[in-house]
């Protein structure tokens, strides 16, 4: 399950914030993943209360954002969402090259007291 190593990644950078803001509390963690990332969420959800257990982020919200997966065709010269890894176009059947969107895993925001 790597999603629990990601998380106490995503968990040391959060206290790191934290405590050079000064803050006493954090209150919820924002993430932004792609749907081809490979992340997991409920598993992600499980390794995030486990892991900010005897922290001061115990009890903080995980707050997920998924975003779809884009891929760029170069003959339509235009974008279209697909969600495999194969990224073949709707409108012309070309295999895209270029996926633009749908492998992040990003700490977009913390809210800290």
């Amino acid at each position: 399950m790597h999603e629990l190593s990601l998380m106490e990644t995503i968990r040391d950078l959060a206290l790191n914030q934290a405590q050079s803001h000064g803050a006493a509390r954090i209150e919820a963690v924002r993430l932004r993943i792609g749907s081809l990332a490979g992340v997991e969420p409920e598993a992600l959800n499980f390794a995030f209360e486990v892991l900010m257990a005897n922290t001061i982020g115990a009890g903080a919200r995980l707050e997920i954002e998924t975003l779809p997966a884009e891929w760029f065709c170069a003959p339509c010269a235009r974008p279209f969402r697909a969600e495999d890894y194969l990224g073949l176009c709707p409108s012309c059947g070309a295999i895209s090259r270029e996926l633009r969107q749908g492998r992040e895993l990003q700490l977009t925001s913390l809210e800290l007291s």
